[in-house]
């Protein structure tokens, strides 16, 4: 008899470890630390570890875990699952060096392009395709995965990305016409070929992840996507022998694709009906409840899977009831990928805040307590009822959360549009800073060693008094400040040994923020974030990169750069209020900066960056919501820097930007100076550059900082010539890709000298010049 679903259920979990042993397995690996069947064995433990305290939380019916593992990146698996990649599959896993090269490149290859999931702070790894490409089912990941669980005695769900997501989120090789989604045909094939394997292997449930039908994607309407899944998922649904087809759908609703999917055959749906969700697409609850048929299980994600919020169980159990049927279940929203582990591990949150909180075994049990609630009742779960009532009186009463003087300046800010002065008139200004042609820089910071984190660990234990950390982390500018002098860089940066994360620093020192020990959660691979938990109005007590910027030039004769982290990234890297909009935290974490640029300018820093490396991230997935946004998003910037005088030079940094989607918005910024990430795509963001006529400063990232990999000489000098074509000298800025903090010295010393050398061949070789007059911003007015 095959298993029914189970009535409570998860897509997805972290995979670092609560620990983080997932990273340090892998990072000792790559280190030659341990071999790989050590690291085998590490992730075996980590995994069948995971399987047990998810049925102790109370996933215990069959199938209710998802195998949702992955040793870097889950679109990796699932592309060498299915031959998108040459497959990298030996024996009963992927062969490691292969696979890690795909992720890392290695210093004859390049890795794959990195960028963001949909519009969260996960980076996957981006396939290509060309015209003989040939797909080839490898399954044997998956058999094993679900091989070594049930040895532990667990039943769980084989996870692969769907075919229509993994084809929306591939990228065409060079010189390739056709289409990826023009390939699902033959893709659907060799799903059907892995689900026949997987059936024959016992496995009753598989799940297919599907977010791209949620989303608006580039070069495919909605209709031609909804026509798309129902063709697919028939496909799949009529093959003779196949376990049941789970099918989620998170970050987003439904629209044209769901009455397609529904009556597809598939076996469940999961959807997403966290309360961010319903707010945008109020009648998407009563959509679900007519169009999904009866036979098919309806999942729904109504505890959110991406914030920390604990649940408000008597809403969610509201819309669990509304919907009206039987064939349901209780899920997450999204895969918990997300969120931290569980908030027990954390002793120094206050008190009143962590009882507003559920981190991702929370969540767990918050799922186990609507599902039984939905047949049972909410006694039957009164305790997990009560915390959830007492978390949201509680965090509404609490006079940590309001301020009338921080409400008081927003509104007055409200009305101010934020521009500065002309930009031609600021850029005749700027020259007096003597900044040359292609200038060289860094994006901020540089590797943290092990002294430095020792001295900012032994600080906060109080170990280190204030007067021998500030000694410690000046040795360490000054190390910073000499090694850029000898490469030759033209614009220098203090290198940020102060910071241990580049939003979790700013949310320590402004009011309104929470920070955790462990909230780690996955960005790629091994990096690992812990986001702020922005719980309250937020406002600057002190200055908070002044002293650090202000001492960097006092040490030398070079321009310096002052570093700092914009609104918007603040808001992104972070877990958000979901009491006020985003707009209002954005207006008031950007007075909080205003504040701290107006105090570096009198310090005499005449450049300043605002790093928005995540403007892109928060655009929402249906372009019908997208103006808002970036109205808000692009105005809370300029607030930062609106009252600069025109002498100041501000920079921002972008990464993963998918610039030409939103160079208009990039644009209004009115930066004087944008960098990017460039390098891994080989500069194509330089066609989005010329089309637009964009007229400003520009920094394509000619070093991939990502990989280890020291570029050579004659690969930087390609990129920057490239970059010549379309951009002229006076404003092209050469730049890596991305901070340098995860990298090493030896590595960076390296790699910067080949950055500066290849400048100088570039220069001495020639430069264009009357290629363009002097320009004035396009689309800006002061």
């Amino acid at each position: 008899m095959t298993a029914p679903f189970p009535t409570a259920t998860i897509t997805g979990y972290p995979r670092i470890g609560a620990r983080r042993e997932q990273k340090k397995a892998l990072e000792s690996f790559w280190a030659g630390r341990i071999d790989a069947e050590d690291f085998a064995r590490s992730v075996h433990t980590l995994r069948i570890g995971t399987y047990h305290r998810l049925a102790q939380l109370g996933l215990r019916e069959d199938y209710a875990i998802p195998a949702s593992y992955s040793h870097y990146d889950h679109v990796l698996d699932t592309a060498l699952t299915v031959g998108l990649i040459p497959s990298a599959t030996t024996g009963t896993d992927f062969d490691l060096d292969e696979y890690f090269a795909l992720a890392r490149g290695t210093a004859q290859r390049s890795p794959l392009e990195m960028t963001k999931w949909f519009d969260t702070n996960y980076h996957y790894l981006v396939p290509e395709i060309s015209d003989d490409t040939t797909f080839t089912a490898h399954p044997q990941h998956l058999l094993s995965l679900v091989s070594e669980a049930k040895t532990a005695g667990h039943l769980v769900r084989p996870v692969l990305v769907g075919p229509l997501t993994l084809l929306a989120l591939t990228k065409p090789a060079p010189g390739t016409p056709t289409r990826p989604l023009d390939r699902l045909a033959e893709l659907t094939d060799v799903y059907l070929d892995i689900i026949g394997v997987l059936a024959a292997a016992g496995v009753e449930w598989v799940q297919f992840d599907e977010p791209a039908l949620v989303a608006d994607i580039a070069g495919t309407s909605d209709h031609e996507l909804a026509e798309a899944a129902r063709r697919t998922y028939s496909t799949l649904a009529s093959a003779r022998t196949r376990p049941q087809l789970f099918v989620t759908t998170p970050y987003g609703s439904l629209r044209e694709g769901l009455d397609g999917l529904a009556g597809s055959g598939i076996d469940a749906l999961g959807v997403d009906l966290a309360a961010s969700t319903r707010a945008s697409d109020p009648d998407y609850a009563s959509r679900l409840a007519s169009a999904v048929p009866q036979q098919v299980r309806l999942v729904a994600g109504v505890v959110d899977g991406r914030n920390i919020w604990a649940d408000d169980l008597r809403t969610s159990l509201e819309v669990l009831q509304g919907l009206g049927r039987e064939s349901l279940s209780v899920s997450t929203s999204t895969s918990l990928l997300h969120v931290p582990y569980t908030v027990e591990q954390e002793t120094s949150l206050p008190v009143d805040v962590a009882s507003w909180l559920s981190f991702a075994e929370e969540k767990v049990t918050e799922v186990e307590a609507l599902a039984t609630a939905v047949t049972a009742g909410p006694d039957a779960r009164i305790e997990a009822f009560n915390r959830a009532d007492r978390a949201r009186r509680t965090r509404a009463e609490s006079a940590r959360v309001n301020s009338p003087e921080v409400r008081e300046r927003t509104t007055a800010a409200a009305g101010r549009d934020g521009f500065r002065t002309d930009f031609a008139h600021r850029r005749q200004a700027q020259d007096a800073l003597g900044i040359p042609d292609l200038p060289t820089t860094t994006i901020g910071s540089f590797p943290q060693t092990a002294e430095v984190r020792r001295a900012r660990a032994d600080h906060r234990a109080g170990r280190l008094d204030d007067a021998a950390y500030a000694q410690a982390m000046r040795t360490e500018i000054d190390r910073v400040i000499e090694l850029q002098e000898d490469l030759g860089l033209d614009v220098i940066v203090h290198g940020e040994p102060e910071r241990n994360d580049m939003v979790q620093y700013f949310a320590e020192n402004l009011d309104g923020f929470a920070t955790t020990e462990h909230g780690w959660v996955q960005s790629y691979g091994s990096r690992c974030t812990r986001p702020p938990i922005l719980f309250g109005d937020v406002s600057r007590p002190n200055p908070i990169t002044v002293d650090w910027s202000a001492y960097t030039a006092q040490q030398t004769q070079k321009t310096v750069k002052g570093m700092l982290t914009g609104p918007v990234t603040i808001l992104a890297w972070s877990f958000v209020r979901d009491d006020v909009p985003l707009r209002e935290s954005a207006d008031q974490i950007a007075l909080a900066l205003a504040d701290e640029v107006a105090d570096l300018e009198a310090a005499g820093i005449g450049v300043i960056q605002v790093d928005e490396p995540a403007l892109r991230e928060l655009l929402p997935l249906r372009e019908s919501d997208r103006a808002e946004y970036l109205d808000w998003s692009v105005r809370s910037f300029r607030l930062v820097n609106a009252q600069v005088s025109p002498r100041t030079q501000i920079h921002t940094h972008l990464c993963y930007s998918e610039f030409g989607e939103i160079i208009d918005a990039i644009n209004a910024l009115d930066a004087d100076v944008t960098s990017i990430e460039a390098a891994r795509s080989r500069m194509e963001v330089l066609n989005d550059i010329a089309d637009f006529g964009f007229e400003r400063g520009i920094g394509p990232g000619v070093y991939d900082i990502h990989s280890p990999r020291v570029p050579t000489v004659p690969e930087l000098v390609e990129l920057i010539e490239a970059a010549l074509k379309h951009v002229p000298p006076h404003r092209l800025w050469i730049n890596p890709d991305c901070g340098l903090k995860t990298r090493g010295y030896a590595e960076v010393r390296a790699s910067l000298a080949n950055l500066v050398a290849a400048r100088d061949q570039v220069v001495a070789a020639g430069l264009p010049t009357g290629a363009e007059a002097p320009e004035s911003a396009v689309g800006v007015s002061g």
